[in-house]
Formats: C-alpha cells, structure tokens, sequence
C-alpha cells in the first residue's frame, strides 16, 4: 500500500473513531450535569456518569469497534456477505442508539423534576446527527474508491451487443403475424427505447467550455457526495428537531419522535444503490413519519411545517404506484411515465 493510500486510511479511521467518541463524551457529560443539579449539586453522581461514560467508550472500542475494524479490513468478503456497510450499522447499535436513549432519559428526568435545567437542547441532537452524516459521508466515499469491494475472481471488462429476439424479429420482419395491439406496444417500446437513448447519448450533453469560465463545467463525484449525504439526513433532521419544541418535550409523544428517528437511520447500513434502499425508506422514514406527523399536527397544532408530510405522503404513494400499481394492467396499459 502506497503512503498515499496509507495516509487516508488513518485519517478516514481517525475522523470515524472521533465520530463515535465524541457525542458519547458530550452527551453524557450533559446527562452526568443534569443529574448532578437534579441531586442537589452532587458531584458524586456527576463522576459517577462520567466514569460509567468512559467504561463503556473504552468497553466498545476494545471489544467491538477494534475487532470489527480488524475483521473489515483484513477479510471484507466475509464481512461483505453478512452487511455492506458493517460500520455504519456498528456505528448506529454503538453510539445513535445509546446517545438518543441518554437524550430521552436527560428529557424525563427534567420533566418529573419540573425543571429544565438543560437550557440548549439541540446540541446533543445535531452533534450526534453531524456526526452520523460525517460516518456515512467517509463509508460513501471509501465505497466508491473501491468498487469490487468484497468481489473477487474474474471481472466482466467487455461487453457485447447480444441479438434479442425482439431484434431478430424486427431484423426479419416479424411483425407482419403479429396483431395490431402487440405491434402497437412494440412501437410504443421501441420509440421509447429511441428517445431514453438519445436522451442519455452522449452526442446530446452540453459540452464543457474550455474558456475562462471552464471550471464551473467541472464536477467531482466526491462533492456530490457531501451534497446527497446531507440530504437523506434532512428530514430525520427535522423529525428530531420537533422533539425539541416545548410542547411535546414535556409530554410522552418524545418517546415515538425519537423511536421512529432512530430506526428511520437504519438506512444507513444499505448502500445508497442498492435496490432495497427504495423499501427501507418507504418503511422506516416516509410511512411512518407521516403518520406521526399528522398526529402531532393534530394534537399540537402545526409543529412542523407541512412541507414535510407533504413530501412523505407523495413518496410512500410514489413507491406504492411504481412497485405494484404499474404491474396491473389497467395501468401498465396507460402509463403516465
């Protein structure tokens, strides 16, 4: 491995071991100070939670994380067969689900003390958030620098134009025994096929200037990764966000915003193009998220802004038209799209 190679790899391992330590550190700190003030300034109880913070950070990276990083790097193709992305999904069971179970706890014990004593509680939230699309951001892009990750044997390098029968029939003027219906919705495929391809064809992309201004045509698939990250955490973001408002802090709907937050960041343990990824949104995010959020829209008035269920509801029906309405024939007939 090369010293360049060699450098990223400790620098990626670096940022993705502060990433599990930190929000655990801060979070717990937090908590321990809550506690400490619940008890009448006990500082027995604060060092109490601090040292029970730094066993288990010492605990997991010790008999997990090390042990995980060791079997990734060293036999990836087993590893590979039980999960794409091990790491994230470690880092999901080991640091987002302890640290948002220590932020509801923190939410309880100020609540029946009739108190809050946590005067910025959108710290904890967005520090642990960040640091999840800081870990997904590294996996994505150590993922996309080695594409035969867990692949090995033989790779497929030339590809040849296979006759159909569809070709073969065109080719020999098959469609004179076929009836007007099929010959019809041959035509329709074939147009389409037509126009995907000169749409798609590489004679029909703008062509990047060589001027001054040519810079601005240059695109990095790197940046674009920094762009999507971010954008599948947004509405996770949000739902997190509402947690905080005053209203449902003080009540028990903090426990469902948080349940459902957390197992809609499962979805970070599939890789961004796998086909399942469509199914684990509609299920983890989109349904569920719009239910709650027409609920505490009922119960707390608008809480969230309605952009959001909005943008779930036209998803899950998305998903539901395109998976299994398409496949029936009233509608695959007379598609829109």
């Amino acid at each position: 491995m090369s010293s360049g190679k060699t450098a990223k790899l400790v620098l990626y391992e670096l940022l993705q071991f502060a990433a599990l330590v930190v929000p655990l550190f801060v979070i717990m700190e937090r908590f321990a100070r809550v506690v400490g003030r619940v008890r009448g300034a006990d500082h027995t109880a604060y060092w109490l939670v601090v040292a029970a913070s730094v066993a288990y950070v010492t605990s997991v990276t010790l008999l997990v994380w090390l042990p995980l990083k060791y079997v990734t790097l060293r036999r990836r193709r087993f590893v590979s067969e039980i999960s794409r992305r091990p790491i994230v999904l470690a880092y999901i069971v080991l640091c987002t689900f302890p640290c948002f179970a220590i932020i509801i706890v923190s939410s309880k014990v100020q609540v029946d003390g009739d108190h809050q004593f946590d005067d910025f509680t959108e710290l904890p939230v967005s520090l642990v958030l960040f640091c999840l699309v800081c870990v997904d951001i590294i996996q994505r892009i150590r993922d996309s620098l080695e594409p035969d990750f867990g692949i090995t044997g033989p790779v497929l390098t030339h590809l040849q134009h296979v006759t159909t029968v569809t070709d073969q029939l065109h080719a020999d003027g098959g469609q004179n025994g076929l009836t007007p219906e099929a010959r019809n919705n041959h035509s329709t495929v074939s147009s389409r096929a037509a126009s995907t391809t000169y749409l798609y064809s590489p004679s029909t992309r703008p062509r990047a200037p060589s001027g001054p201004l040519g810079f601005l045509w240059r695109r990095d698939s790197r940046a674009e990764v920094f762009v999507e990250s971010f954008l599948f955490w947004l509405d996770t973001v949000e739902m997190v966000r509402v947690a905080g408002e005053p209203a449902v802090f003080r009540s028990a709907w903090v426990f469902p915003v948080y349940i459902l937050a957390f197992l809609s960041t499962l979805r970070a343990a599939i890789t961004p193009n796998n086909p399942l990824s469509s199914f684990a949104g509609f299920a983890l995010q989109d349904l569920p998220f719009f239910v709650l959020r027409v609920a505490l829209i009922a119960v707390f008035s608008f809480v969230t802004p309605v952009f959001y269920p909005l943008k779930n509801v036209l998803v899950s029906l998305a998903f539901i038209y395109f998976t299994f309405l398409t496949k029936l024939r009233i509608f695959r007939s007379q598609s829109m799209f």
